[in-house]
């Protein structure tokens, strides 16, 4: 299309197809599927927070293809609201087993939910040959009147 066209039907209809100013689908009404994000290399960090305390609304296996760490904390403790999701959880297993390299990964959650501890025994094995590691809170910080779990994560 010759730049003054493309100019003229810009400006013709200015924001279609935008959503916060990025590009979506319109044949797609899903949050995650609409979003039109250029691929490029996986980023590689040492610590990542899962999204939204580990919901399914905004996390999915290519997440985990993307963002690839050494650790990553997972903060839900909300079943009503689905935090952490069982979904999420698997899409770590989808997402690391496309990687093409065996890192070891340790995944931390910051509660002792039904969900997790569900996850950690049905897909133990699967865990075991990703070489993902789940690290459970074996030390208790007493801060004055109060005590709660921790884990130490060193680099």
């Amino acid at each position: 299309m010759p730049e003054d066209e493309l100019s003229r039907s810009s400006h013709s209809n200015p924001g279609k197809n935008l959503v916060n100013g990025i590009k979506t689908n319109p044949a797609s009404n899903s949050p995650k599927s609409s979003l039109s994000v250029p691929m490029g290399p996986p980023v590689y960090v040492d610590l990542a927070y899962i999204p939204n305390h580990c919901s399914g609304k905004n996390t999915d296996p290519e997440f985990f293809k993307r963002v690839r760490a050494s650790y990553y904390v997972v903060s839900g403790n909300d079943a009503a609201n689905g935090e952490p999701s069982r979904a999420v959880l698997d899409a770590l297993l989808e997402g690391k087993s496309q990687w093409g390299e065996n890192l070891q990964v340790t995944l931390i959650p910051t509660h002792d939910t039904e969900v997790t501890r569900e996850w950690y025994q049905q897909t133990h094995e699967k865990q075991q040959e990703l070489n993902i590691m789940v690290l459970a809170s074996s030390s208790t910080v007493v801060m004055q009147d109060e005590s709660f779990p921790a884990c130490k994560i060193e680099f």
